[in-house]
């Protein structure tokens, strides 16, 4: 069993394309646009730099502590 090129798939969606009314055209080209949000090439992006922002950010000495009941309360 043989697979269809590349060329062969895109001729062939050509030509069932060409053969829908615009709306379903217009349908197909968002699906399009979809699967190659999802499947296309990622952008190639830097690698991270491990402490390339060491000292900017903080944690506060009570970060770990419940939250007081006052906070959950329904008054304003």
């Amino acid at each position: 069993m043989s697979f269809p090129t590349r060329e062969e798939i895109m001729q062939a969606a050509m030509e069932k394309l060409q053969q829908l009314p615009y709306r379903q055209q217009q349908e197909a080209l968002d699906y399009l646009e979809f699967l190659a949000q999802k499947y296309g090439a990622k952008k190639s992006t830097k690698p991270r730099i491990a402490g390339l922002h060491k000292g900017m950010g903080w944690i506060s000495d009570d970060f770990n502590d419940p939250i007081p009941p006052e906070y959950w309360s329904e008054k304003s």
